[in-house]
């Protein structure tokens, strides 16, 4: 009996240290390898740009470069991470802002609200992935895959696929990313498990 026992705790304890090596892994390779390859230089410079709103390199996805205001006060975000760049996209575009103007990226979609409804803490409309409403040029899309999820621009829709452009994306990655897209049983749905759905300025 107490080798059995012996022999489950042995077993127990050797995942253990299995799944902390490989979280030791990732977190060296987030934080150790991935600042190594940071042109820090860069940091700041415009890479790309959509409708004269530029797109700014960050290095590392956990730099900040100081918080960005615009001159009557509203928080525009973090330089420079991605939500900093949809919100200045939204109020250099439409002069919208956020009524509630901090979060980080995935909880810019609220899972609670029916789709097409708006989000008051946005003051846009959102849509889940897996709507009726096909997405569009402009929408906001947001992901919910990590810890802080992710958001970006929808720069490009056509029947079968959706361009996006993304502020911090890794100091190595594009800003543009494309995305297939499915229409079926009356049903526009992104390609991708980490897309929670897209918000949208109301007309």
């Amino acid at each position: 009996m107490k080798n059995i026992i012996l022999f489950k705790y042995k077993k127990t304890l050797f995942f253990f240290f299995i799944i902390l090596s490989v979280f030791s892994g990732y977190a060296f390779y987030q934080y150790v390898y991935l600042d190594m390859q940071v042109d820090k230089d860069k940091i700041g410079t415009v890479v790309d740009q959509f409708n004269g709103v530029d797109v700014y390199y960050n290095g590392s996805t956990g730099n900040v470069s100081g918080r960005n205001l615009t001159q009557d006060g509203y928080n525009l975000g973090q330089k420079y991470q991605c939500v900093e760049f949809i919100k200045r996209y939204y109020y250099q575009r439409f002069n919208h802002k956020m009524p509630d103007s901090y979060g980080h990226a995935k909880n810019y979609f609220d899972k609670s609200i029916p789709d097409g409804q708006l989000n008051p803490k946005r003051n846009l409309l959102q849509f889940h992935n897996g709507s009726p409403t096909k997405p569009q040029v402009e929408d906001i899309i947001v992901f919910g895959w990590s810890r802080y999820g992710h958001v970006a621009i929808i720069s490009k829709v056509s029947d079968n696929e959706i361009e996006i452009i993304q502020q911090n994306p890794g100091p190595n990655k594009s800003s543009r990313a494309t995305y297939p897209l499915i229409f079926k049983d009356e049903i526009w749905k992104i390609d991708n498990f980490r897309v929670l759905g897209y918000l949208r300025k109301k007309k």
